[in-house]
């Protein structure tokens, strides 16, 4: 009995379980695991969150989110009213086509880059947005209320027939 209690005391006494131990070397514990990842990503969301939380009630604020929403109503506008000019005026609409033929190319590529940073820039802020959101929701916690029953007529319909 003496050397059974002896291997067995090695193995698993003072709390501890050698094979466990040793089994870990080469695969790590699934539950160890798992409480890292969610841990992980629960901070992440929260660093997420918190990063993108800001109040933006200010006169400024609501200014420039009014102006930053021109420019695209504005050139779908001015395009349809170029269709517009040439059907209605076009010896005018030609006249605008010669002018911009005169502009030189160095010119239009300034105003490609422009135009493209310009919207590049309001599709990430549009994005972080989002982003945020998403963040802001995910740490909220979930709703453990179920649904009540009569949400869903055809459910209702079916418990009627069924005689539950």
């Amino acid at each position: 009995m003496g050397l059974i209690s002896g291997i067995m005391g090695l193995l698993f006494g003072n709390n501890r379980n050698v094979l466990v131990e040793t089994a870990q070397v080469f695969r790590p514990n699934a539950e160890n695991t798992a409480i890292r990842d969610a841990d992980a990503k629960s901070e992440s969301l929260q660093q997420f969150a918190t990063e993108f939380i800001h109040a933006r009630h200010g006169l400024f604020d609501r200014l420039v989110d009014a102006l930053n929403r021109l420019p695209r109503p504005m050139l779908a506008l001015g395009t349809i009213w170029l269709f517009t000019m040439a059907m209605v005026d076009p010896v005018a609409f030609g006249a605008g086509m010669t002018g911009l033929a005169l502009v030189p190319e160095p010119l239009w590529w300034l105003m490609g880059a422009i135009v493209s940073f310009y919207f590049g820039a309001r599709h990430q802020a549009k994005e972080q947005d989002f982003q945020r959101i998403l963040a802001a929701a995910a740490l909220r916690p979930p709703a453990t209320q179920p649904l009540p029953e009569d949400v869903n007529p055809a459910l209702r319909d079916w418990q009627a027939a069924h005689g539950k």
